[in-house]
């Protein structure tokens, strides 16, 4: 169960893509199709984020104090998502 909870966030962004696909594909209106896309695009970007974080991870500032560093470009490359749909 443990593997489950350590996982947690890849299952919410499985559940997310399976049920935006499913109203897109399922709905003939297009409000409803906008909306599918909408949740669909926000499951790519927690699928993004997901793996950039590392428990007890800090910045990548080089210091002989920190062995774990976190990866900046999958939070990067999210928020320019996240600008350009705003700006479309």
């Amino acid at each position: 169960m443990s593997y489950f909870w350590s996982h947690f966030s890849y299952a919410i962004t499985i559940f997310l893509m399976v049920a935006g696909l499913y109203i897109v594909i399922a709905r003939g209106n297009l409000i409803k199709k906008l909306v599918g896309l909408g949740v669909f695009q926000t499951s790519v970007y927690m699928l993004y984020i997901a793996p950039g974080k590392l428990i007890g991870g800090t910045a990548p500032i080089v210091d002989a104090g920190f062995k774990v560093y976190s990866n900046p470009l999958p939070h990067v490359l999210i928020l320019t998502a996240i600008v350009v749909g705003v700006a479309t």
